[in-house]
């Protein structure tokens, strides 16, 4: 039936569309996205495109890398404990760490935030979490949206999503093809999850087990299941790029959705295969509680999270230690974790369990 029972003209704000909110939260992260400015970038924002000039003089062969990705269910833990600052750095990590994988450079970086109640603080702090990221690697933060669905998502509820784009020169892509048998394994060290497995982690820690977010993660430990959670990502992109200068690196897998199985065989050709040597890095705390609260499988427990692994870097054998000086003076410790062999493509762990009951 028809609600007639207000003669008050409807207005887009009462239908739960804020305009005026939007435009504060625009004001609130015109400086952000100003620190982010390279010299490339034409106009400003407010424009209806994002202008970036790019120096074709700087390249033989330039060959643009894309790539979109979100920060999944870790919003969802944001929004449950209202910490929203640090999430749009693990948002630049997940798409400017692929690009890497290509061995390229990342120029700019758009955002896309859904939500449905623009709150201009929520929004800033969302934003200053991207404008930190890529402030990390040197890219221009170029434009974004900011999209209210009333009526959709709830007043709180958001989704963070975002698209990178980079160069490399065409002789210089990594990958597969590049790829040889007695490659050299480094893994990069990942403290926490970064943005992948979090329906798995909130499953087990917050319905199985039922802690709640401000337990500490484990028995004794002195950060809560929030802290552990929203750990911002490391973004691998400024080391490895160092590593690219420095030493012979041939491929590098983004250890994300899919674990070892799903990632390291991308960044490997028919006919070779990982060999991963367990005990050879640590694997954070969080992990093995998730793995003992929820009686989580080995295998699925490899094939969802990353243990501890952010990234795999295909080196050559002759230039490891130049790659290890590389990244350890970037900021990343690597340990050596295993070698390419010949054998079906895919993933083999040799040496002790990756947890020692099992």
């Amino acid at each position: 039936m028809t609600d007639r029972s207000s003669d008050v003209p409807a207005t887009y704000a009462a239908a739960g569309v804020d305009i005026d909110a939007g435009e504060r939260a625009v004001d609130l992260i015109k400086p952000m996205v100003a620190s982010t400015r390279r010299p490339e970038v034409l106009g400003g924002l407010g424009d209806f495109g994002g202008l970036f000039a790019l120096d074709t003089s700087r390249y033989r062969q330039p060959v643009l890398v894309s790539g979109t990705d979100g920060v999944g269910t870790k919003a969802a833990v944001a929004e449950a404990v209202g910490r929203y600052d640090t999430v749009g750095i693990d948002l630049v990590a997940m798409c400017v760490d692929d690009l890497v994988c290509q061995g390229a450079e990342p120029l700019f970086f758009l955002d896309y935030i859904s939500t449905g109640s623009v709150e201009p603080s929520r929004m800033a702090d969302l934003v200053s979490g991207v404008a930190e990221g890529c402030r990390q690697v040197g890219a221009t933060l170029l434009g974004g949206e900011m999209a209210e669905h009333a009526g959709i998502m709830s007043p709180d509820e958001f989704d963070l999503v975002g698209f990178a784009v980079g160069v490399v020169e065409r002789d210089a892509i990594l990958g597969p093809q590049r790829v040889v048998a007695g490659d050299v394994l480094l893994g990069l060290p990942s403290p926490g999850l970064r943005s992948n497995g979090y329906t798995l982690a909130r499953h087990v820690l917050l319905e199985r087990a039922g802690r709640a977010y401000g337990d500490p993660a484990w028995p004794g430990a002195d950060t809560t299941v929030a802290d552990e959670l929203l750990l911002p990502s490391v973004i691998y992109t400024p080391a490895v790029r160092a590593a690219l200068a420095a030493a012979d690196v041939h491929a590098v897998a983004h250890i994300t959705g899919g674990g070892f199985e799903g990632n390291i065989p991308r960044a490997l050709p028919e006919g070779l295969r990982a060999v991963l040597v367990g005990g050879s890095w640590e694997i954070p705390q969080i992990f093995t509680e998730i793995r003992r609260l929820g009686m989580v499988d080995d295998d699925e427990m490899s094939r969802v999270f990353n243990l501890g692994l952010g990234m795999v870097v295909a080196v050559s054998a002759d230039t490891v230690d130049q790659a290890i000086a590389a990244l350890s003076g970037s900021g990343v410790d690597p340990v050596v974790v295993g070698w390419v062999e010949d054998d079906e493509r895919g993933v083999a762990l040799t040496g002790p369990p990756l947890w020692p009951e099992g």
